[in-house]
């Protein structure tokens, strides 16, 4: 039986392109170039279950990574692709690879995708998921953007018919970082040549536990940071045709994080929810109108939500100025509660310090996102 684990670097639409990009939440090609592109590749193989676990209660903390990131006094926004590959439920024609998600803000359905995951056997093939990533992707062509892809398993990282040291050349022709995760013991690891992808990409070769319990230190804010989270969708103005059901998966990502509270998920859940990072403007009119998508003049009275159809344009403004202000205030509270759970965590890990060595998806992900960033002139707040 195969124990294959790939994976991935979790860890945030706004604006719109085509009717077809603007559903999944991405941006404009002129939208400015303070952007991170995270794609992460995931073996649903056979006994990848404690991979998956760890990528879907982490998805949140991966992306906060970015929270207090600045690069020349901006806050960068974060795009994530999600593949899968090496189950034998996908289509032999594509080597057991599917996008399950193009690069996206709308971490919402990154994290309904995650959690619809099922492992099955098959064959897993690092080269041929690394060459669709490159291809498929629409990767931003500047130089000073943070462009990386994780992958992770345990089979031997040459296997397949697509040769995996020159699809990591590709990659960093395109200045596209490939760090590589094996999820086992190191050495059997560069064994499999999961190192040589990182050296021909200028990434990094890692090596995680999957089946390792998340690390979640409890803290005072976290009730209070949770239940603010879920307050924050009062605030929001749905809008369109198909809101409703994003308003819907919104709270089901709520209620997935909160069903995995003891690994943190849900207080995570609400620290990206109180930040940038987190953007609906394809169907939200606070997020719409604040980043300048949308003129609310020019919203059709039927898809607007039933309290707003009656207003008169004034005070339709004024609703969505009130829904803005007090989203405003719900997210720097959470912010604040934050800096003070940071606090309390530092100190309390200061005095649990473990001492396996070993890491899980996301301490291995958030170490190597602000090393490779900071190379780009971001600078990572404490």
């Amino acid at each position: 039986m195969k124990i294959n684990i790939p994976f991935s670097a979790r860890l945030a639409a706004a604006a719109l392109i085509v009717s077809s990009a603007f559903a999944k939440g991405q941006l404009p090609s002129d939208e400015p170039a303070n952007k991170v592109q995270i794609a992460l590749l995931l073996d649903t193989s056979n006994s990848m279950d404690g991979l998956i676990d760890q990528a879907k209660t982490q998805l949140w903390k991966v992306v906060n990574t970015f929270n207090t990131a600045k690069r020349d006094g901006k806050v960068p926004f974060v795009e994530v692709a999600l593949y899968e590959y090496g189950n034998n439920g996908l289509e032999v024609g594509n080597h057991w690879i599917r996008q399950v998600e193009p690069l996206t803000r709308d971490l919402d359905e990154i994290s309904r995708e995650l959690f619809a995951f099922k492992t099955n056997g098959g064959d897993e093939y690092c080269g041929a998921v690394i060459l669709r990533a490159l291809s498929d992707l629409s990767w931003d062509p500047s130089p000073n953007t943070y462009k990386v892809i994780f992958i992770a398993g345990n089979e031997p990282f040459t296997q397949g018919p697509v040769d995996a040291r020159q699809a990591c050349r590709d990659a960093m022709e395109k200045g596209i970082v490939v760090n590589t995760i094996h999820c086992g013991n190191r050495d059997e690891g560069i064994a499999g040549s999961w190192h040589d992808g990182p050296a021909l990409a200028g990434g990094k070769y890692l090596a995680i536990n999957q089946d390792k319990a998340v690390v979640h230190i409890d803290a005072p804010q976290d009730k209070e940071i949770s239940d603010l989270g879920v307050q924050l969708n009062k605030t929001y103005l749905g809008y369109g045709k198909d809101w409703r059901a994003s308003a819907v998966k919104q709270q089901a990502a709520d209620m997935d994080a909160i069903a995995n509270a003891s690994k943190g998920a849900a207080t995570q859940r609400a620290l990206t929810k109180a930040t940038a990072n987190y953007c609906n403007g394809n169907w939200d009119l606070v997020d719409a109108c604040k980043d300048g998508t949308l003129k609310l003049s020019e919203v059709k009275d039927a898809e607007l939500p039933e309290a707003m159809r009656k207003m008169s344009l004034a005070e339709r403004e004024a609703h969505v100025a009130k829904m803005t202000a007090e989203r405003a205030k719900l997210q720097a509270r959470i912010q604040e509660l934050g800096r003070q759970r940071d606090a309390f965590v530092a100190e309390a890990a200061r005095k649990q310090a473990e001492t396996t060595g070993e890491k899980t998806l996301d301490q291995a992900i958030a170490g190597t996102v602000k090393d490779q960033a900071s190379a780009l002139g971001y600078e990572f707040g404490k």
